[in-house]
């Protein structure tokens, strides 16, 4: 006979536990603690088995009843109640959390330390606290979007397409683990705000870099000839290598490398660099002349600043560069970092020097497990005779009685020859007078030889 309702609220409580029947393989089981828990008996390929449905009142009496209903519709289709109980539960427990997780341990060990740890972060901040509890194969396309919304609304729409990056990358990840069936980021293309223009640092055409070099040569935009020799010989230091403000403020000496060598190079250590990967700048003749200049101006040991502030244990400033171009005239018209565009430009104009050469001297290695076995040294030797006819054109581009630029500010039969040049085993140094000091003045200035022409010896 089936139960009632009140039978099973009134339960009596015995001694031992004891069961009431409601058909169908249906009973409540009454523990002698009070407790009642619903449970069915069934067989399924000649063996017998039980379900748990939950506890009463938690599930009462007529969901029960629908579970044993479900139950049995499985048998009647051939399938084990159980075992689709069993998927079900593993479904509801398989939240997006819980599956991310697994999918950033899966890939973890292939990925730069600092980059799994920005990822994980991003998640944490912006995706989780929105959709992080609810079931994997529950969370619809709506949710997903007013998550990402949530991040554009405070302007950041370069993380709100990481994070939906990451999503979809999860979905994949569970999708291939039978996880999933399908992808519900796939369906908000075009719904997301377009990725603001990228405001690229200013820069001066490659027809005004004489003029440009010219300047950082004789600036004396500061008090003191100490301040003003820093700053002269970072800006020009920073030029000649293609490195960012950052790298140079806090180079220190113990960085340098082979100076008085064949190969001399500047080893930037990898918590400095932007990418967290350690980057080889091989060093032109030139740079090595600052960088001797610097030796003479500077206390000299491995922890010690190359381009110090105003006391020697302190870096220089952040801004004390970009405050020399604007003092030399420059302000809204070059900025420090956009020195990196002009020696890019420079490079690739001339049509003499690869590709990976160029983006590895500018230190651009994407974050992928294809870039994985990135070497610091990769073209070393390409990208040193690159950087030495840089700092050619840089050292010629100085002389006032030259002009280096042709209409597209770079003279190419010049450079390329300079290129076979080296490549025929001739190695090109400039003639080393970058940097000098006028006796008869008394002045610390950067000065240029005369040439006939720009990169001619």
């Amino acid at each position: 006979m089936a139960l009632k309702e009140l039978e099973v609220k009134y339960a009596a409580i015995r001694s031992r536990a004891y069961k009431l029947t409601d058909g169908g393989g249906l009973h409540l089981l009454v523990q002698p603690n009070g407790s009642k828990l619903w449970r069915m008996k069934y067989r399924f390929a000649g063996k017998e088995k039980l379900l748990s449905f939950g506890k009463y009142p938690d599930v009462p009496l007529a969901a029960a009843r629908t579970k044993r209903d479900e139950a049995r519709a499985c048998l009647a289709e051939g399938r084990d109640p159980g075992v689709v109980l069993a998927e079900e539960q593993d479904v509801a427990e398989r939240t997006f959390e819980k599956v991310a997780r697994a999918w950033h341990a899966n890939r973890v060990e292939g990925l730069n330390a600092a980059h799994a740890r920005r990822v994980i972060s991003r998640m944490e901040s912006d995706v989780f606290p929105a959709i992080g509890h609810r079931p994997l194969t529950e969370i619809s396309v709506t949710e997903i979007l007013a998550m990402i919304r949530k991040i554009e609304a405070r302007g950041a729409l370069d993380i709100s397409r990481r994070a939906n990056q990451c999503v979809s990358q999860v979905y994949r990840f569970a999708i291939a683990n039978g996880w999933a069936r399908e992808n519900p980021t796939v369906h908000l293309l075009g719904a997301l705000k377009p990725r603001p223009r990228v405001k690229h640092m200013a820069r001066v055409p490659l027809q005004e870099v004489p003029d440009l070099v010219r300047a950082i040569a004789s600036y004396d935009g500061e008090d003191g000839s100490r301040r003003r020799d820093r700053t002269r010989d970072a800006m020009m230091f920073t030029l000649l290598t293609w490195a960012r403000t950052g790298e140079v403020r806090f180079a220190v000496w113990g960085e340098i490398e082979n100076l008085d060598g064949k190969q001399p190079a500047w080893r930037v250590p990898a918590e400095r660099m932007k990418k967290k990967r350690e980057h080889l700048v091989p060093l032109s003749s030139q740079a090595v002349l600052i960088l001797k200049r610097r030796m003479e101006l500077t206390k000299v040991k491995p922890g010690g600043f190359i381009f110090p502030g105003d006391r020697e244990e302190t870096a220089m400033s952040e801004n004390t560069m970009l405050y020399g171009c604007y003092r030399m005239g420059y302000r809204s018209r070059q900025t420090i970092h956009g020195f990196r565009a002009l020696a890019s430009t420079w490079a690739n104009e001339s049509q003499s020097y690869r590709s990976d050469w160029i983006e590895l001297a500018l230190a651009h290695v994407e974050d992928d497990t294809v870039r994985a076995a990135y070497n610091s040294a990769q073209h070393f030797a390409q990208r040193a005779g690159m950087l030495q006819d840089w700092g050619d054109y840089v050292d010629a581009c100085g002389s006032p009685e030259k002009d280096c630029a042709t209409s597209s500010g770079v003279d190419r039969n010049d450079i390329s020859d300079v290129h076979e040049r080296r490549l025929g085993g001739v190695d090109r140094r400039g003639n080393l007078r970058l940097v000098q000091q006028s006796v008869e003045t008394g002045d610390n200035i950067i000065k240029f030889p005369g040439r006939s022409r720009c990169g001619e010896n």
